[in-house]
């Protein structure tokens, strides 16, 4: 008779013993394959310090931040800018002065017009002119007499009736009453009288404009009585050439000269440069502000530049040929001002300058760098790092 088969059926503590063993055995297996694994690399670093060099490694970001130039050496005259006024040129402005004194009976202008030359501006009536009038009708008289005398001694002495002499005394009698009558006539006409010199309450002394231009000053009124001839009556500017002057500091004085290229710029006129050379440097300086004049001409066709304008007045001064670096290429560390020179590829050191003059934004270095040697014109901030 065939025998029962016998099933074994483990304890739990077994089972549970062979699956620790399966575990192991396998963590044993993961082991050796995560131990073949390359180990990670590091990055590359963005700069090496190696004393006072800083090097950007070949696989550093920064090399495509960083740019480096060649620094140039520019002569280029610097711009240098002062305030100023528009003037009128003091040889197209006079005042207008009475020949007499007198009292004035007309006045035909008013502050602000234009006049033309040879416009009588006002009239006036003066005792002095009256004298003169009376002068020069007397002097007519006394010609027309010694014409009549002279007449008369010439027929008697045809006839006979008197000696050569007389004759001879008659003409040197006329021609001594033409000359008086000619002396008085050159008289008013000096002064300009115009009317009727038979009717001497008529006789008026015009007073006329001696150049075109404007009534820049009027000083008197309708019926006032002129007792200083000194004294203008009006003042006529014209303004078809005006001065700019600028005031300069006296710091600057060297670097300005006659003949050099100024351009001015109203507040008025922006948009309008006036672009010329300096006529004239003055040889005193204003005590108070300690800056001195300086002029120049200018056409004005339509009296478009007013005196007392305000301008700005810039002046190209020659400067020495000095470096010259983009503005990006300083960095400010505290209060010193560095640039990154090459010393070979990609490897560069700070150094300290002294910086010139602004233009734009272009920087003029005093101090501290050559032309010809490569700074960092781009990214100089990252070296800083």
């Amino acid at each position: 008779m065939p025998r029962p088969s016998v099933r074994l059926i483990p304890s739990r503590p077994v089972v549970q013993g062979c699956c620790l063993l399966a575990c192991l055995g396998g963590l044993a297996l993961a082991l050796p394959a995560q131990a073949e694994k390359p180990p990670a690399t590091e990055p590359a670093p963005l700069l090496v310090h190696d004393g006072k060099l800083i090097q950007l490694p070949e696989l550093s970001p920064y090399r495509a931040r960083v740019k480096v130039a060649e620094v140039r050496a520019e002569a280029a005259p610097h711009r240098v800018t002062v305030p100023g006024t528009i003037e009128a040129d003091p040889t197209r402005m006079v005042n207008v002065l009475p020949a007499l004194t007198g009292r004035l009976v007309e006045l035909r202008v008013h502050l602000g017009e234009r006049v033309k030359v040879g416009q009588v501006l006002a009239r006036l009536q003066s005792s002095d002119l009256l004298q003169a009038g009376s002068d020069a009708a007397k002097a007519q008289d006394a010609y027309n007499l010694a014409v009549k005398a002279r007449d008369r001694a010439r027929d008697v002495n045809a006839a006979g009736g008197n000696a050569q002499k007389d004759l001879e005394a008659a003409e040197s009698a006329v021609v001594q009453a033409r000359a008086e009558l000619e002396r008085a006539r050159t008289r008013l006409k000096v002064l300009g009288a115009t009317g009727d010199e038979g009717n001497l309450a008529q006789v008026s002394l015009p007073v006329l404009a001696p150049l075109a231009g404007v009534i820049t000053a009027l000083n008197v009124g309708m019926g006032a009585v002129i007792n200083d001839p000194t004294a203008a009556l009006m003042t006529i500017t014209n303004l078809d050439q005006v001065y700019v002057t600028a005031q300069v500091p006296e710091r600057l004085l060297p670097q300005v000269r006659v003949g050099q290229l100024i351009t001015a710029v109203t507040t008025a006129y922006p948009d309008r440069p006036l672009h010329g050379t300096v006529d004239s440097i003055s040889s005193m300086l204003d005590p108070d502000t300690r800056r001195t004049r300086v002029r120049a001409r200018f056409s004005n066709p339509g009296s478009w530049l007013h005196t007392n304008m305000f301008v700005s007045v810039e002046f190209a001064v020659a400067q020495p040929a000095q470096p010259v670096v983009p503005a990006s290429a300083l960095v400010l560390v505290n209060d010193r001002v560095l640039v990154f020179v090459e010393r070979k590829p990609w490897t560069f050191e700070a150094r300290e300058v002294q910086i010139g003059l602004e233009q734009g934004d272009r920087v003029r270095i005093r101090a501290g760098l050559q032309a010809g040697e490569r700074v960092v014109v781009s990214g100089g901030v990252l070296l800083n790092d």
